[in-house]
């Protein structure tokens, strides 16, 4: 399991880079429920020395516990964060990617600090300048900036998918956030699709049962 680290925020500080800025999504893969993204800047004139102990890492290699117990001290402890999260609505219209993109942007213009480098995992933001970015390869197991922001995305869209089971409870969104599981497909075929699910996602042969 790889552990974090500042490894890349720092060697940007010392290139004179104020502001960098780690950003992540969740929710790329569910059937339902919206994307969710987050962006985190950590001072670099803090003291980071507790970062690397505190057991930040891929928000998917940490329980939910743990998750829940990071998220408050992320948000204490970094310069700025944003949260930003685009419907389902959109992700039927445009598609997960073009989904993914708006959610990027979104979070970077919320900054209350504007980020002036971007670290992310695996892709290029479209309509931000490639000179102030760096996509890496499994970004979340790299960078502390980027696990962080997959950390807070995670505990934000779960609790949203919690708060979808109150209001539908009869797809079970709290034990499987929307991801295409046995449960997940047998509440499909006993009630169909909601305004929740996204369309493209559902497999032919399910949404054949299910109409």
């Amino acid at each position: 399991m790889n552990q974090p680290t500042l490894k890349f925020e720092r060697k940007l500080w010392r290139n004179g880079f104020k502001y960098v800025c780690g950003i992540d999504e969740v929710g790329r893969g569910p059937w339902a429920g919206p994307v969710v993204a987050a962006a985190v800047i950590f001072d670099r004139n803090a003291s980071l020395k507790n970062l690397t102990k505190l057991g930040i890492r891929d928000s998917k290699q940490l329980s939910p516990a743990k998750r829940e117990l990071l998220d408050p001290i992320i948000r204490q402890n970094c310069l700025a964060y944003s949260i930003c999260e685009t419907s389902v609505k959109i992700i039927n219209r445009e598609g997960i990617v073009d989904a993914c993109q708006r959610t990027y942007r979104k979070c970077l213009k919320k900054l209350k600090t504007p980020a002036d480098f971007i670290l992310m995992d695996a892709f290029y933001i479209k309509k931000v300048a490639k000179e102030m970015q760096k996509p890496i390869i499994k970004g979340d197991q790299k960078s502390i900036s980027v696990a962080a922001a997959s950390i807070i995305a995670k505990v934000y869209r779960d609790n949203l998918m919690l708060k979808l089971h109150k209001k539908l409870p009869q797809y079970h969104f709290d034990k499987h956030k929307g991801y295409g599981t046995k449960k997940h497909q047998e509440a499909l075929v006993q009630h169909g699709t909601c305004s929740q699910h996204r369309t493209k996602f559902i497999p032919e042969k399910l949404k054949a049962l299910t109409s």
